[in-house]
């Protein structure tokens, strides 16, 4: 991973009925946290096990991702597919093809 950068990340459910849509500055940590049910995640991604990274872009200005968050939170969720399928056609978990780590894999 980038270090100095910061994340935009979508993730979703096992069923990809939920998508959810954050900012971070540490992507696999995040992630690490969706995946385990840490207390710092929002009780909506624990209720619906949001935990299955299917898209993620990075940048050196905190405003601009700051800004691109906003932008992708106001799309409808048919544009947040299109921009997901484009970037990873297959829905896959991308945290495991950035750590190699299978022991957290979606379920």
């Amino acid at each position: 991973m980038k270090s100095n950068y910061y994340y935009i990340y979508i993730m979703t459910n096992k069923s990809g009925s939920v998508l959810y849509t954050g900012m971070t500055r540490d992507l696999l940590r995040r992630v690490w946290e969706h995946k385990t049910k840490d207390q710092r995640i929002s009780e909506f991604v624990r209720k619906y096990n949001v935990d299955k990274l299917v898209y993620y872009e990075y940048g050196e200005s905190v405003s601009d991702i700051i800004r691109r968050e906003k932008e992708i939170k106001g799309w409808l969720r048919q544009k947040k597919i299109d921009l997901i399928k484009k970037f990873n056609p297959k829905w896959d978990d991308l945290y495991l093809e950035l750590t190699g780590d299978s022991s957290l894999r979606s379920e």
